[in-house]
């Protein structure tokens, strides 16, 4: 009919509006049944362990619903994926396009050389103090000025002293009496006063009072503060000059507070300045100053270096090795640590082409070599390189890290795979080694090739033949590459 439906169409409606209208009505009989439909994304038929956000896969949910952390579904995690949760599986072709490199965790050697640097200050321990020993006048100042390298005994000031004037002339009269007991007890007078035994013996000589007396420097060095000028009057004690020597001086080197537990008073120390290039100064740790500075977070260590001629200046900038002992360490390439900011992770390598982080606790750094405290045990193998990419993947597959807590076990040494890896055709076989025609290694720059390599053991290609197609892995030594895995992936 036109202008309108046709008697087909409502019957179609009328059958499609039943549909809606029964399954709706079966929806609130579940619901009022306390009974649900299996939520989005559910397969009814797998037994479900818990609900994670695919963003944060580390929390998990007893129930579905929304994640709290993005506004999209929680995922569910079955049982039968629980197995995956021990690593995850990458394809040999992608850790090839990766640059994969596989590394042994071995015990080696590790220095514990430390550098730092430091400047060059006065030995604070040799200073002298010099000051006026009676009241007097300053009657005549010698040329000298604050920073002056001066000889010991090189004089700083004459100073007129009025009472040693009377004291003298009391004594000298006593002695030509012939009192000798009077003359004992004056002299011991002049003494007490402060007169040097050399201006009293010089009054003895001369017999006439000797009242100007020279202040001069005890020691070699220079002249840190001079506090004397000419007609002025000087007391008792009063301080008039401090000399510094410059026989030693002192090595301030900055250390860090995380590295000052490897150094000890005594330790020898070797500094590079360069006013001297080329040249070392030997020395050794007097002091490790307790104070740590709050704004560079250092320990201040002090080296007492020799300065024969005085060359070696206050303020000079210097480098410092402490050198230090080798001692046995289970080590992994510094750049195969993954370093979070709370906890520091490796990649474990597993078998079947496999791979799970493991949380590990490190200890000193030393040429490329990171100490391992715990959380691996030696033999296992870690990922030098691309672990990056592989611990993005680990993560948001919701792969937990192995715990330093669980004690690794070290596989057998027989089972060691070698450092590389690729896959490549039997061209020739031997006893003593195999030709393969194989595939790129990146993380050697290799391109396709045929080469021969040698069998790290005799028996590793039994059961093998030309034509096969293997995957092995290998080990790139200075006398040439050597074979350590073989595995058949097909024949030709």
């Amino acid at each position: 009919m036109s202008g309108g439906f046709s008697r087909a169409q409502l019957g179609l409606a009328a059958a499609a509006l039943a549909i809606v209208a029964g399954s709706a009505g079966y929806g609130i009989a579940l619901f009022r049944r306390g009974e649900q439909a299996p939520p989005q994304g559910a397969d009814s038929g797998r037994k479900i362990l818990y609900w994670y956000d695919p963003m944060v896969p580390s929390q998990h949910f007893d129930q579905p619903g929304k994640s709290p952390f993005m506004d999209m579904p929680l995922m569910p995690r079955y049982a039968d994926e629980a197995a995956d949760e021990a690593g995850i599986a990458i394809d040999p072709a992608r850790t090839q396009n990766l640059g994969m490199r596989v590394v042994t965790a071995h015990r080696g050697s590790l220095g514990s050389s430390l550098m730092a640097a430091g400047s060059v200050d006065f030995n604070q321990r040799d200073v002298a103090v010099i000051q006026s020993r009676a009241a007097g006048f300053v009657q005549r100042v010698y040329a000298r000025a604050p920073g002056d390298v001066v000889g010991r005994g090189a004089p700083l000031a004459d100073v007129l002293i009025p009472e040693w004037a009377g004291a003298q002339a009391e004594y000298l009269a006593v002695r030509r009496a012939g009192d000798a007991g009077l003359a004992r007890a004056a002299r011991q007078r002049l003494t007490l006063l402060g007169m040097p035994a050399g201006t009293i013996a010089a009054a003895e000589r001369s017999g006439k009072p000797h009242n100007i007396f020279t202040i001069s420097s005890p020691i070699g060095g220079t002249i840190k503060t001079l506090a004397v000028r000419r007609g002025m009057t000087v007391a008792a004690g009063e301080t008039l000059a401090e000399v510094n020597a410059l026989g030693t001086v002192w090595l301030n080197a900055a250390v860090p507070e995380a590295m000052a537990g490897q150094l000890r008073p005594g330790q020898s120390g070797r500094a590079r300045i360069a006013a001297f290039p080329g040249e070392v100064f030997d020395g050794r740790v007097s002091a490790i100053l307790p104070a740590v500075q709050a704004d560079s977070r250092t320990l201040t260590v002090r080296i007492e270096l020799p300065n024969h001629g005085g060359r070696l200046k206050p303020g000079m900038f210097a480098h410092v090795d402490f050198g230090g002992s080798q001692r046995s360490a289970l080590l992994v390439p510094s750049e195969a640590v993954i370093r979070t900011g709370t906890r520091s992770l490796v990649m474990l390598a597993l078998d079947k082409g496999r791979y799970r982080p493991a949380e590990v606790r490190t200890g000193s750094q030393s040429g490329g070599q990171t100490e391992i405290l715990a959380g691996l045990a030696e033999g296992e193998k870690v990922i030098a390189s691309g672990q990056f990419l592989i611990d993005s993947e680990a993560s948001l597959s919701g792969i937990e890290a192995r715990p330093v807590a669980v004690r690794p076990t070290p596989p057998p040494a027989a089972a060691n795979a070698g450092a590389y890896a690729t896959v490549g055709r039997i061209d020739k076989l031997d006893t003593s080694s195999v030709t393969f025609s194989h595939q790129p290694v990146p993380a050697l720059h290799w391109p396709a090739m045929t080469m021969t390599f040698r069998l790290g053991r005799p028996d590793s290609a039994r059961g093998f033949r030309v034509g096969d197609r293997v995957r092995f892995s290998f080990d790139r030594l200075s006398s040439g590459p050597i074979v350590r895995t073989m595995a058949r992936e097909g024949a030709r």
